[in-house]
């Protein structure tokens, strides 16, 4: 046997061969093909006759030689408009070579027939008085082609008929599947070969990638397992929020497992015919069995496995059909040995409890938001792909990137790159990574914004007031810089960097937090005042808090360790519907007075601190208004000396806009636009 010879244990490869051809279609078509060109050529009412013109037809009627015993008729086919005469006609005697027709066989007892097209609209007169002088009669005669009337009178059904032929052997060919094979599923081979991803590609998810490591040893040694009697999952379901890299670990499973690997999406089972999505899941699992053992993976799941009963509508819907035959083939009557299920989802929490109990779903792999050792790897993956700098600080990225998914995080290596090409930079610094992630963060630096004098100054002092409360309150994280540069909505951010990722929130860390998200609107008082709109973010921000700290974290003394639900919380599924305030009203007045008296203390507290601070509130406008961005050492430096030892370099002029259109209806940027992500000039600090 030679080494191209396939094993004979190989199922075939379907999908790459060529489908035969189908001889049978080709003679049916070239049937009905033979069948009209035959109606519409050849006339069964006429003989043979010989084709001449109206100038020979002119000379033979001139010299006597029609054969008069037999009829001269003006011909009018139905399949055509156009006329012509048939007769016959003698050959010449003394110029036979010359006359039409010579040399051909005679018909009709020595004449020969003869036809010649003609125009009666435009000849009528000039035959009539042509047959008149030689005594000629020409008769009428209008001809039907019956058998080409028949058939084009049949043709409709023959093509209806053909028609429901070949829906007939297509719903054969996919019985079981559905009309036209949307009962056919979608999921498609993931090739081995190309785009491979390893467990190397996948880093910052150390435990979820331990729970999918032992699926690809299972399937490489499934004996390892089985000596103890243990069983691997049927169904692994892996939940995190968007981005984290659920697909990706699928991929990363199907470039360590020497397996057939199916993916597919949820949305993919779900159609506008009732039971295909359910036909398709039944069809998913056969081509399962046949290349078993396998891995399928299911992206999106929650688009078909949404909890049932819950619907505002009838419960007999299309996804519950789906849901159901999914819930079957798992773990069912038939069960399927060797069919590993990998689903994916962002929202577990409308998922259908059928689906998540043992012998389905039996295991569930969280893949969580990284820590900040799990960021600092995720950016050392994808600076592989791209030219870094040797002085290039990754961890100062990770820790100033607290929350970030790695989608977000590889779009920071994306977008530090394009700036360092933009910049005709031969490789990727630390301050192109840091602007980077400031882009991704808060957007783009608008720095063409035209802002008035009043305006600079009053974002400068409303900076410079969370800037002196971050660095004088105890229980705050590190200052990392201040902008006065416009910056995606907001018009200024204040920057910090947590030294470590937290997991919980002190009380004493949440007052001080209400208090430098006062200090802006506080600064502009005491300067001015007068307040803005530019505050409404950090309203809305300390709010919040302030709410969660009564409600729901226990952190009033005069409420207690109660939890308070929200009433005004918005309708999910139809179960929520029923719910209703757990407390009265008086204890939703008592409520508002113990949120209202955290922020007006915090408010209280800013006032009195940057007051007796003054002149660092003066001092640090200034150099917000020179300098536009200070560092957290020039911050502290002005709070130690009342002025920066080491200044920054002067910032880079900003470039002219463009002028605008006459004709264009533009409109100022106000602070209203700017309050959309909640951070209007204001705090714009990482979450912690």
């Amino acid at each position: 046997m030679s080494d191209d010879t396939p094993p004979p244990n190989d199922p075939p490869n379907r999908r790459n061969q060529e489908p035969p051809f189908n001889w049978r279609g080709f003679l049916l078509f070239a049937m009905v093909g033979l069948l009209i060109v035959s109606a519409l050529v050849l006339n069964p009412n006429s003989a043979r006759s010989l084709e001449i013109s109206y100038r020979d037809f002119i000379d033979i009627v001139t010299e006597d030689r029609i054969d008069k015993g037999k009829d001269l008729e003006l011909v009018q086919q139905d399949t055509t408009t156009a006329e012509h005469i048939e007769g016959f006609y003698f050959k010449g005697t003394a110029a036979s070579s010359e006359s039409p027709g010579a040399g051909t066989p005679a018909q009709g007892g020595g004449s020969i027939r003869f036809k010649v097209p003609v125009s009666i609209q435009f000849q009528k007169e000039e035959l009539k008085a042509l047959m008149d002088e030689h005594g000629l009669v020409l008769i009428p005669r209008y001809r039907t082609n019956h058998w080409g009337a028949m058939l084009f009178s049949m043709l409709p059904i023959f093509f209806l008929l053909l028609l429901i032929y070949f829906l007939v052997r297509q719903q054969i060919k996919t019985a079981g599947r559905g009309a036209l094979s949307f009962g056919k599923s979608r999921a498609k081979m993931l090739s081995q070969d190309r785009n491979k991803v390893t467990f190397k590609d996948v880093a910052g998810c150390d435990e979820a990638k331990e729970e999918v490591q032992e699926l690809v040893e299972f399937l490489k040694d499934p004996k390892r397992f089985q000596k103890l009697g243990g069983k691997i999952p049927k169904g692994v379901l892996m939940v995190g929020p968007p981005g984290t890299g659920k697909t990706l670990l699928a991929k990363a499973i199907a470039g360590e497992a020497d397996v057939p690997f199916f993916t597919i999406s949820g949305s993919d089972f779900v159609e506008m015919f009732v039971g295909v999505g359910a036909s398709r899941v039944r069809d998913m699992f056969e081509q399962g069995k046949k290349n078993a053992p396998c891995l399928i993976f299911i992206d999106e799941i929650d688009a078909v496995g949404r909890h049932r009963g819950h619907g505002l509508g009838g419960g007999h819907d299309e996804r519950e059909q789906t849901l159901n035959a999914l819930l079957v083939e798992m773990d069912g009557f038939d069960s399927q040995e060797g069919i590993i299920i990998i689903a994916a989802t962002n929202r577990p929490d409308v998922l259908d409890p059928a689906l998540l109990r043992p012998g389905r779903f039996d295991r569930q792999v969280t893949v969580g938001l990284p820590d900040v050792r799990g960021r600092e790897e995720i950016l050392t993956v994808h600076a592989k792909k791209v030219k870094l700098s040797e002085h290039a600080d990754l961890s100062k990225v990770a820790r100033g990137t607290p929350g970030f998914s790695g989608a977000e995080l590889a779009n920071v290596i994306n977008e530090a790159a394009l700036l360092a090409a933009r910049k005709n930079l031969k490789a990727i610094t630390t301050a192109e990574l840091e602007e980077a992630r400031d882009k991704v963060r808060w957007g783009r630096e608008r720095r063409s914004l035209a802002l008035s004098d009043k305006e600079k100054e009053n974002t400068a002092y409303h900076e410079a007031g969370h800037a002196i409360l971050i660095e004088l309150l105890e229980h705050t994280d590190p200052l990392h810089k201040v902008t006065i540069i416009p910056r995606g909505p907001s018009l200024g951010s204040t920057m910090w960097l947590p030294e470590e990722d937290k997991h919980n929130n002190r009380k004493s860390e949440l007052l001080d937090e209400l208090v430098v998200a006062m200090g802006g609107r506080v600064a502009e008082e005491i300067q001015f005042g007068d307040v803005t709109n530019g505050a409404s973010g950090d309203i809305r921000m300390a709010s919040r808090i302030a709410r969660s700290m009564v409600c729901a974290w226990g952190m009033s003394d005069s409420l207690g360790m109660v939890e308070y639900g929200e009433s005004d919380s918005a309708v999910f599924l139809a179960r929520d519907l029923g719910r209703t305030r757990n407390y009265s009203d008086a204890m939703a007045q008592k409520i508002d007075e113990e949120v209202k008296r955290l922020i007006d203390e915090a408010y209280a507290k800013a006032r009195a601190i940057l007051l007796q601070h003054k002149d660092k509130l003066d001092a640090i406008a200034a150099a917000l208004l020179e300098y536009e961005t200070l560092d957290g050492e020039h911050i502290k430096e002005i709070m130690q000396h009342g002025r920066m030892l080491n200044p920054p370099p002067p910032p880079t002029k900003a470039p002219t806009p463009p002028p605008l259109p006459k004709n264009t209806d533009s409109r100022p940027v106000s602070n209203d636009d700017a309050e959309e992500d909640g951070l209007p000039g204001g705090l714009a600090g990482v979450p912690a």
